[in-house]
């Protein structure tokens, strides 16, 4: 593969909420970045042109992570990317970060919904890894994401959980069996985040705001700011001795 001095990170969902923050994070770190977004290519623009404005390049791609059958063609997408925008032929890290939330009883969630959670949590996270593999370069970092959800258990999250449960369980198997190439693996498990994410029902509830404030060491809830920094250390050589390891992001959540 060609040497470039100049590090490539690729961001799944990365057009708004944690995503956005990331990249954002990832271009102060010198990063130039790929994003994905499933349909606000409105939204991906903006964030490309925001790390264009610190200086790095960036490019967004569309891609549905729930639909495995698209993958070969992002990834011919994001080769073409690499050496047309990029100068080079791989990246350095890869942060699964795509998502959606669901908030369901266990007793009432149905076949679909929990198939759409595997599709979308998990498999994405298993399978477009594996794709990425060849383009992902010796040395590089994987960061998935998780939840707090996999730790402590809240009504209504089981389907949703589970997931991100396996997930914290994916990394550690990962981090084993890619170390022959020197590639870490680590998971960051946000806590509850004002975001639009789950409808933006912790942003914009005040009642389940001050709930969830109430019971963090900190006396608040997250904002994406909150997270985009870690993220961009696991992916630095500052990290470069972190592997496998859960980094709980929660200001101290049910402690």
């Amino acid at each position: 593969m060609t040497s470039n001095s100049n590090k490539v990170a690729l961001i799944t969902g990365g057009s708004r909420g944690l995503g956005r923050d990331m990249a954002l994070k990832l271009a102060g770190r010198d990063f130039d970045i790929i994003i994905t977004y499933n349909s606000n290519k409105e939204a991906a623009t903006q964030v490309v042109e925001e790390v264009q404005t610190i200086g790095r390049k960036a490019v967004a791609l569309q891609l549905d992570v729930a639909k495995a059958s698209g993958y070969d063609g992002f990834i011919s997408q994001v080769k073409e990317q690499l050496s047309r925008e990029f100068g080079t032929n791989q990246i350095h890290s890869l942060i699964n970060n795509a998502g959606t939330g669901l908030y369901a009883p266990f007793e009432s969630t149905s076949e679909e919904q929990f198939d759409d959670m595997v599709n979308i949590h998990l498999k994405a996270a298993f399978f477009l890894t594996q794709k990425m593999l060849p383009v992902l370069s010796d040395g590089g970092s994987i960061v998935n994401i998780s939840s707090g959800l996999a730790r402590f258990s809240n009504s209504n999250y089981s389907a949703y959980a589970v997931m991100k449960a396996a997930i914290e369980s994916l990394s550690r198997y990962q981090a084993l069996e890619l170390g022959n190439r020197k590639i870490r693996v680590n998971t960051v498990a946000p806590g509850a985040i004002e975001t639009d994410f789950a409808g933006g029902f912790v942003r914009d509830s005040k009642e389940i705001n001050n709930y969830i404030a109430g019971g963090t060491a900190l006396g608040r809830v997250g904002l994406p700011d909150d997270i985009g920094s870690v993220v961009a250390f696991l992916c630095s050589n500052d990290a470069k001795w972190v592997n496998a390891q859960r980094i709980e992001v929660s200001g101290g959540y049910y402690i």
